[in-house]
């Protein structure tokens, strides 16, 4: 019998899976549901191509997960196969608790609930499922585990899930600033006082890969356009639910109803078993059909918010380094307010105003130790000739004003 399932992925190639926990884990209905929900959420707006799935990207992870223990290994770490397997199964789950449009739906269907929590959930359900078969993937994810690599390994500034989604997004928006050289990357990997360093000579693909990121924050992340798209989805859904309370009942998929009707914080996952059922029902699918009904909607606030995202008719956003005055902000207000004929204090729901900031380089978090062949390490910041440390630690505020075309 084969003991691997072999995929073919655009970004790199053939992926195999071992048959075993491995194949379990991608064949879990869990994990099946990433298929259903978009990585880059509502980017396809700005790069039609963006419409890879959370389902590639967590593979991705994992076949990155499979080089770096590969490599690791052939540089004399010991790595036991239990480890690897765990690794390989915590890397997979990675991303598992992501609901549909990925992060902008987690402040605005609910509350103080990270996807990473969800993600625990959604871990320990399968785990169940396969009968204590990812206790030991389980605490690698935790940071429970005394080899504290593994956990490097899936969340740090050298982790796998970065290295995939830069480099998948790049290919599928074609933004190819953003084509980091993650197999250079993974080659250069050394283990350092018990963490993830990086071998001297792997300097310049490291400086190129946060280079890389920065680059991908702001035209790709954070572009104006999607931020302003995703604006009007969680202006229609804040609405909907406003509606909701004040007794009426626009359409929606039972597993967005729940979301509608319930104020879901971390403690009513806690107290409602179910609730976890019906975020697992939830994806890009309950939105967009929701669209298409509330489109005829009498409520004119949420037909117009739906046929702004059915028909792409963007909110117009304008980036400022400073926040807009009062003054200007009333004076939209009034206008929104007079040509669409609703009360001042509806306008909330066609405009927003978000701060966003980006450190291209944080000291605290994004210290990448590069290993010399003394043995001795020097953080990125001070081994690089090209990255002036100061330019980059230097923090950047922007203000996204978005709003209803009047």
């Amino acid at each position: 019998m084969n003991e691997h399932k072999i995929i073919n992925d655009p970004v790199f190639g053939f992926i195999k899976i071992r048959r075993g926990i491995l194949y379990d884990v991608v064949s879990h209905p869990l994990f099946q549901r990433l298929n259903r929900i978009s990585q880059l959420g509502l980017t396809c707006v700005v790069y039609p191509g963006a419409r890879h799935t959370r389902f590639q990207h967590s593979l991705g992870a994992f076949h990155l997960m499979s080089e770096a223990v590969k490599s690791l290994r052939e540089k004399g770490v010991y790595i036991f196969d239990s480890e690897a397997e765990a690794v390989q199964a915590a890397i997979l789950m990675h991303d598992i608790g992501h609901g549909p449009f990925s992060h902008v739906l987690e402040h605005t269907l609910m509350n103080n609930v990270s996807h990473e929590d969800i993600s625990l959930l959604m871990m320990e359900q399968i785990n169940r499922d396969l009968r204590g078969e990812l206790n030991l993937a389980i605490s690698i994810f935790k940071d429970e585990y005394p080899n504290k690599i593994f956990h490097q390994l899936i969340s740090s500034q050298l982790d796998m899930d970065r290295l995939d989604y830069l480099r998948r997004d790049s290919f599928f928006t074609g933004v190819t600033e953003g084509n980091i050289g993650s197999a250079r990357i993974i080659k250069m990997l050394n283990v350092a006082d018990d963490r993830l360093v990086i071998d001297a000579k792997g300097i310049y693909s490291i400086e190129n890969y946060l280079t890389s990121r920065r680059l991908m924050y702001w035209q790709v992340y954070l572009h104006k356009t999607t931020v302003g798209y995703e604006k009007i989805l969680v202006n229609a859904l804040m609405r909907a639910k406003w509606l909701v309370r004040q007794g009426r009942r626009p359409f929606a998929t039972p597993a967005l109803a729940y979301f509608l009707e319930h104020d879901v914080d971390a403690q009513w996952f806690a107290e409602h078993e179910e609730a976890l059922r019906m975020y697992a029902e939830l994806d890009d699918s309950d939105i967009w059909s929701a669209m298409k009904v509330w489109r005829h909607d009498d409520d004119l606030i949420l037909s117009t918010l739906a046929t702004d995202l059915l028909d792409r008719r963007l909110f117009k956003v304008e980036v400022t380094e400073e926040p807009p005055t009062e003054e200007y902000l009333n004076n939209i207000r009034q206008q929104i307010a007079q040509s669409m004929g609703i009360a001042e204090d509806d306008t909330r729901y066609l405009m927003s105003l978000t701060e966003i900031g980006k450190d291209m380089y944080n000291p605290e978090d994004d210290s990448i130790g590069i290993l010399y062949k003394d043995g001795t390490v020097k953080d990125i910041a001070e081994a690089s000739e090209i990255l002036n440390v100061q330019l980059l630690s230097k923090k950047i505020r922007k203000y996204y004003l978005c709003y209803q075309r009047f």
